[in-house]
C-alpha cells in the first residue's frame, strides 16, 4: 500500500476483539497514523488493541458512536481522518480519498465496501439522503415487503454505478475520510444521536446544507462483514436504538408538515410489529420494546418537534 502520511485512522471499538486485529494491521499498513477509541468494551478489545503500534483511547463507558469519533478527532492533529469500522478490512490504499477531499469544496470522501466475494455492498455503501417517504417506507415495512418500490430503489441507490468516481450525498460512515476543517466548521458529529446510527446521516446532511461536496472513489476498497458490535445487544434493544434515532433525525431535518407523517408511520409500523411479535412468536421484551417506540413517537407527534427531539431518555 502506498504510505499515507498525514492522515489518521479513527476506529471505534465496541466488543470488537474477534475482528479488531486484521483491521488494525491493514490500517497500519498505510503509514496513517491509528487511533482507536474503546467505548468500555467488555470483551478483549483493549488487549488486543493494546498489541498493536496505536494510541488508545479507553472510554470509562459506552459514550455512543457520535462521542467516541469527535474525541478520536480531537485526539490527533492530522487535517484528513479516516473513520473506519473495526470489522473493515482495508484492500488498498486510501491516498485516493485524501486527493478527493483536497477539491476546493470538498469536505469528505468514501470507498467501496465490499462482502466476502468481494462485490460492493449495494445499498449500503452508497445511498441517498432519506427522504421523509423512504423513512416512511421503512417503518410501514413497505421496503421489506416491496424491496424494489420506487422510494427504496431512490435512497439506496440501486442505480449506482460503483465503478466510476462521483459525488455522493451519505456514504456509509464505515469507511468515510472527512477534512478536519469540516468537521470543526460543524462542530463534530451530533453526540445526541445516541448510542448509534443516523449519526453519520445527520452529518452527511450538514454537510450538504453547508454546501460542501462528498466524494466516492472506487480505488479504494475495504472489505467489510458489517454489524459486529451490534450483535451483542438485544434485539429489543436494537429496535429502540434505531428507531430513537429515526425519530430524532426527522424532527431535527424535516419540516413540520412532512415529519408528521413520518411519526405517524413509526406508530403504525411499530404497532404492527408490536402486535406480531406478541402473538406470533411470544417475543414480550420485544413486544415492549415496540411499545416504547410507539410512546416516544408519539411524544414526538403531540407535542411537537423539539419537545419530541429533546427527550428520548427512554433508551
Amino acid at each position: 500500500m502506498t504510505q499515507a502520511t498525514g492522515i489518521a485512522i479513527v476506529v471505534i471499538t465496541y466488543n470488537s476483539a474477534t475482528e479488531i486485529a486484521p483491521c488494525l494491521e491493514a490500517a497500519l499498513a498505510t503509514g496513517s497514523e491509528v487511533v482507536v477509541v474503546d467505548n468500555a468494551s467488555t470483551d478483549a478489545t483493549r488487549d488486543v488493541s493494546a498489541r498493536y503500534p496505536v494510541r488508545l483511547i479507553a472510554n470509562p463507558g459506552n459514550l455512543g458512536f457520535a462521542a467516541a469519533a469527535n474525541r478520536g478527532f480531537r485526539a490527533t492533529a492530522c487535517e484528513y481522518v479516516l473513520l473506519l469500522n473495526p470489522d473493515a478490512v482495508l484492500q488498498t490504499s486510501i491516498e485516493p480519498l485524501r486527493t478527493f477531499c483536497m477539491r476546493p469544496n470538498a469536505a469528505a470522501a468514501a470507498g467501496m465496501l465490499t462482502g466476502e466475494d468481494g462485490l460492493a455492498q449495494t445499498g449500503f455503501s452508497v445511498r441517498r439522503l432519506p427522504t421523509p417517504a423512504a423513512i416512511a417506507f421503512e417503518a410501514l415495512l413497505l421496503n421489506r415487503l416491496w424491496p424494489r418500490n420506487p422510494v427504496n430503489r431512490h435512497y439506496r441507490c440501486m442505480d449506482f454505478d460503483y465503478r466510476s468516481p462521483s459525488l455522493v450525498e451519505q456514504p456509509a460512515g464505515a469507511l468515510l475520510m472527512i477534512r478536519r476543517s469540516a468537521w470543526e466548521k460543524l462542530g463534530g458529529f451530533d453526540e445526541a444521536f445516541y448510542p448509534v446510527w443516523f449519526e453519520d446521516v445527520d452529518f452527511c446532511r450538514r454537510l450538504r446544507n453547508a454546501g460542501a461536496e462528498v466524494w466516492y472513489s472506487p480505488e479504494v476498497v475495504a472489505q467489510h462483514s458489517g454489524g459486529t458490535s451490534i450483535q451483542g445487544v438485544s434485539p429489543e434493544m436494537r429496535q429502540l436504538y434505531w428507531y430513537a434515532s429515526l425519530l430524532r433525525y426527522s424532527a431535527k431535518h424535516f419540516r413540520p408538515g412532512t415529519q408528521r407523517w413520518v411519526f405517524v408511520a413509526v406508530i403504525i409500523g411499530c404497532l404492527s410489529r408490536m402486535i406480531g411479535v406478541l402473538f406470533v412468536r411470544g417475543g414480550f421484551q420485544e413486544s415492549r420494546a415496540f411499545g416504547k417506540v410507539v410512546r416516544l413517537a408519539g411524544r414526538y407527534l403531540l407535542s411537537g418537534s423539539r419537545t419530541g427531539f429533546e427527550d428520548s431518555s427512554f433508551v
